[in-house]
């Protein structure tokens, strides 16, 4: 119950996210410069189910493990940067803010290394659960930075 707890609690942030945009991120593929290596649109929901199914492991196996320091830090890491993956949608797709994105992805991607170094001390495989959502944070800010550039 557990696992299935926060494989949809994380499912459902980025559902929810996904939904509240939807209009907003069908005028940015239509009327934005994308950099090179742009992912098809298609992509993207199967890219982020798997990374929330991912994230959602990792949390549960964390969430299970006894009560420590670690796993209450790491699990508060989690929260934050879910809540700013979940606002980095508006910014950059709602508000089209693409170098403020750019700020939330760095600042994303310096919460889950942090979150990952207090999941490897409860539960390595947590830890290692979440080396392709860092993978994709990076291309994401590398595609977000593209952005940027390409239409200022």
């Amino acid at each position: 119950m557990t696992y299935l707890f926060w494989i949809m609690f994380t499912e459902a942030v980025g559902i929810t996210a996904g939904f509240l945009t939807r209009g907003d991120v069908e005028i940015y593929a239509s009327s934005i410069i994308k950099p090179f290596l742009s992912p098809p649109a298609l992509l993207l929901p199967v890219v982020w189910t798997v990374l929330y199914a991912l994230m959602g492991i990792s949390a549960a196996r964390i969430y299970a493990a006894p009560k420590s320091k670690e796993r209450t830090k790491g699990l508060w890491l989690f929260m934050v940067q879910l809540g700013i993956n979940f606002a980095w949608c508006f910014v950059f797709f709602t508000l089209r803010m693409f170098l403020a994105a750019s700020v939330c992805l760095a600042v994303m991607i310096v919460l889950v290394v942090m979150m990952c170094s207090y999941f490897r001390k409860v539960d390595a495989l947590s830890a290692y659960l979440q080396i392709p959502y860092m993978v994709w944070l990076v291309f994401a800010e590398y595609l977000s930075l593209g952005v940027y550039f390409l239409n200022t």
